[in-house]
C-alpha cells in the first residue's frame, strides 16, 4: 500500500514526494527517492504533510513526534484503540491529523447509505473480506461503519441465538450488531452490509479489487488535510462534504 501511495504522488501533478521512511532495504527505494530508516528524516526534509502507512504500534509512537513539529499528517493505518485517539489528538494542536479508515470513496459512500437506512430496519450484519496479510480484524471500515450505524439507530433486535456450538460463529457484535471478517487469498479489500425487516432485506456492498480504488481518495486526503482544524479527524466525510 505504501509503494502504491508512492506511485500515485510521484504522478499527480500538485506534488512532489519529497522523501520515504521504510525499514526495507536501500534497494527498494521508489523512483529514486530518498528513503531513510528515522521518522526524523521528515524533519529534515521539511515537508507540507505527511503520509502513515504502518502498523499501530508504530503510528502510536510517531505521529506524537510529527505533531510536536506541527506538521500535518494522513493516517491509513488501522487498529488504533480509541485510547490512541485520544493521546494522539491531544498531541495535534497545531497541526491536523486525518485518520481514514477506508480511502476507497465507494467505501465511504457505503458507511454514510448504511447509516441513512438504518433507521428503517430491525437487523443487520457486516462481512468485511480481505487480503490474508492484513493482521488486524475487524477492519477500520467494518468498525466505522458499525458506529455509524448505531449512532443513527438504536433499535437493533436481540440475536436470537441461544446455543453457539462454536464459540465466534456468530461473529463479534459491536452495538448489536454483528462483524465477521474474512481473510482469504485473491481478495484485496471488500465489505457487504445487510439489513432486514419485516419481508425485506437491503444489502449494500462496495469492492476494492485493486489498491488503485484507494489513490483518488489518498490524494484527497493530502489536498486537504491543511484545511482541516487542528485535531484529529477521522474519515474522508468532512472532506467530501457528506458529513
Amino acid at each position: 500500500m505504501g509503494q502504491s501511495v508512492c506511485s500515485a504522488i510521484m504522478e499527480a501533478e500538485s506534488m512532489e514526494l519529497a522523501i520515504t521512511v521504510d525499514v526495507v532495504p536501500e534497494e527498494k527505494a521508489i523512483g529514486g527517492i530518498p528513503l531513510a530508516k528515522d521518522i526524523e528524516a521528515f524533519f529534515e526534509a521539511k515537508v507540507d504533510a505527511v503520509v502513515d502507512f504502518t502498523v499501530a504500534e508504530a503510528s502510536v509512537n510517531n505521529l506524537p513526534l510529527l505533531a510536536e513539529k506541527g506538521i500535518d499528517v494522513v493516517v491509513g493505518t488501522s487498529g488504533l484503540t480509541d485510547q490512541d485517539l485520544q493521546t494522539i489528538g491531544e498531541k495535534f494542536t497545531e497541526s491536523s491529523c486525518l485518520i481514514v479508515p477506508n480511502f476507497a470513496i465507494g467505501a465511504v459512500l457505503m458507511m454514510h447509505f448504511a447509516a441513512i437506512a438504518s433507521p428503517w430496519f430491525d437487523t443487520a450484519e457486516i462481512i468485511e473480506y480481505h487480503h490474508n496479510q492484513k493482521i488486524d480484524s475487524p477492519s477500520g471500515t467494518a468498525l466505522a461503519t458499525a458506529e455509524k450505524m448505531s449512532s443513527a439507530s438504536d433499535q437493533w433486535d436481540d440475536d436470537p441465538t441461544v446455543n453457539e456450538s462454536i464459540m465466534g460463529a456468530r461473529g463479534a457484535k459491536f452495538e448489536g450488531i454483528p462483524i465477521h471478517a474474512v481473510r482469504m487469498k485473491g481478495m484485496v479489500a471488500h465489505q457487504e452490509v445487510i439489513m432486514g425487516t419485516a419481508g425485506q432485506t437491503l444489502t449494500i456492498r462496495h469492492d476494492s479489487p485493486d489498491r488503485e480504488s484507494f489513490m483518488p481518495g489518498v490524494l484527497l486526503a493530502i489536498q486537504g488535510v491543511g484545511s482541516l482544524p487542528n485535531g484529529v479527524t477521522i474519515g474522508l466525510e468532512k472532506l467530501l462534504e457528506i458529513e
